[in-house]
């Protein structure tokens, strides 16, 4: 029997990447809704009711109004705004992250996506705070680089005019209010009691995304060294089929000298790469926003919530 799935905002990019992901699959049965109806409360509510699984891919007001209508106690619901990330009713979907999330994926019917920033800061940083080799009180600076795929339609129209204007041929750090959206959920499922200083950066490139950490390792009680960071990564992702720990001080993991933002793109996997010089460390954790920090993250979430594999549609 297929599971019927429905896609609540499939015209977005997160929601057009879900749909042809679960084109592919057999055992999956999509709903559909008349394009002329699908802001009419009473269509949406029935699709949304008729669904094994409800994927919102909408803006946060939109997508609660749309859980709201979900009256079928059988009806999962997987959330890819910002909305619910932080309620501690909902799942938080990054099994990656410990027993208690893979668990709360499994048996939850409300999940929240991650954000694509913030996974990718949880994944790198949740474990060494969990070790206390990271203090829960310190204050992280961070910055990620994407491409401008996450910026959603109109920054991806902004970026496919031809001629390019100039200013969108640099590098463009924003939310230089210290704002970003994604830092409430970065504090809670780091374990860290105040939200990092966080500079996210887009660039001209479609997608890939890597966050970059320093570690100041003298200012840390436990004196750590990058080889003790290291094997704790190691050792809490071993494993887990999309998280790969890179060997520490190795070149071949380089690109002449460079770090690849772009090499998890296409898959659902998060790569970790810890690199050194004495006491000054710093982490990147590098994957593909529409994949592992979107859509891809979101069907791993369904997997699970289904007793499936949950590498099934995805690649490693």
């Amino acid at each position: 029997m297929k599971t019927k799935v429905f896609v609540d905002g499939q015209e977005g990019t997160t929601g057009l990447q879900i749909h042809e992901r679960l084109a592919l699959r057999a055992d999956i049965e999509t709903l559909t809704i008349d394009p002329a109806l699908r802001k009419d409360p009473a269509a949406r509510k029935s699709c949304l009711n008729a669904a094994d699984v409800v994927f919102l891919c909408l803006p946060e007001a939109a997508a609660i109004e749309s859980a709201a209508l979900v009256e079928n106690p059988r009806t999962c619901v997987i959330d890819a705004s910002t909305a619910h990330r932080t309620n501690p009713a909902w799942a938080f979907g990054i099994p990656e992250l410990g027993p208690s999330y893979r668990n709360a994926l499994r048996t939850s019917k409300r999940i929240a996506n991650p954000g694509c920033h913030a996974a990718a800061l949880a994944l790198a940083v949740r474990p060494l705070v969990q070790q206390g080799i990271i203090p829960a009180d310190h204050v992280l600076s961070c910055f990620s680089l994407s491409g401008y795929s996450g910026g959603g339609k109109k920054l991806i129209a902004a970026y496919r005019q031809s001629p390019l204007p100039a200013p969108l041929e640099n590098p463009r750090p924003y939310a230089l209010n210290l704002m970003h959206k994604h830092l409430p959920e970065m504090q809670v499922h780091t374990g860290l009691t105040s939200a990092p200083i966080f500079i996210p950066v887009v660039a001209n490139f479609y997608k890939g995304l890597a966050v970059t950490i320093p570690l100041p390792l003298r200012q840390f009680p436990s004196r750590p060294t990058a080889a003790e960071i290291h094997q704790v990564l190691t050792k809490t992702y071993a494993g887990e089929k999309f998280l790969r720990v890179l060997p520490l001080g190795d070149e071949a993991i380089l690109d002449g000298g460079y770090f690849d933002v772009q090499a998890c793109n296409d898959t659902n996997r998060c790569d970790l790469a810890v690199f050194a010089n004495g006491d000054r460390a710093v982490i990147m954790a590098r994957l593909d926003n529409l994949g592992k920090g979107a859509s891809g993250s979101a069907i791993q979430c369904m997997n699970l919530h289904l007793g499936i594999d949950e590498g099934t549609g995805l690649t490693a």
